[in-house]
């Protein structure tokens, strides 16, 4: 619960525990903290016992745990039931940024990939040629 708390932290509760009680009145006060802490850890408890009993025997293994979105994505990513390993693993980042800066300044590859056997894509846009008189063409990326 208290991970995050250093020795240096924790004498500076200390005293200002003691500053703002006085020392008759804090061991009450701990107790009365403490007292509070485990009967809401049992109401917690006993709270997710009556929900795994309504769920029944097809949900014996159900983690509240699981319901943390950041849990749920890791454990669902975490087993390779889709290849995304082989698929992470097959992406070189590096070399397809290469060859796009490449294709965009209009130098040849080293070596052509397999996704583009045509060559290097031209990406440099040029306008139509139109006849006088005739609409240039309609750009959705430029809208």
């Amino acid at each position: 619960m208290f991970n995050d708390i250093g020795p240096l932290e924790l004498v500076t509760i200390v005293v200002l525990a003691v500053l703002v009680f006085g020392p008759d009145k804090l061991p009450k006060m701990i107790q009365d903290v403490t007292r509070t802490i485990r009967k809401i850890r049992e109401f917690s408890e006993s709270a997710k016992q009556d929900i795994r009993s309504e769920l029944g025997p097809e949900f014996k293994d159900f983690e509240f745990e699981d319901l943390n979105p950041k849990t749920f994505i890791r454990k669902q990513l975490g087993n390779d039931d889709l290849g995304l390993k082989e698929i992470r693993n097959g992406f070189d980042l590096k070399k397809e940024m290469a060859e796009i800066t490449d294709s965009v300044h209009g130098r040849e590859t080293e070596s052509p990939s397999s996704s583009s056997p045509s060559g290097p894509v031209d990406m440099t846009k040029r306008p139509e040629k139109t006849e006088p008189g005739e609409r240039p063409p309609f750009d959705a990326d430029a809208t």
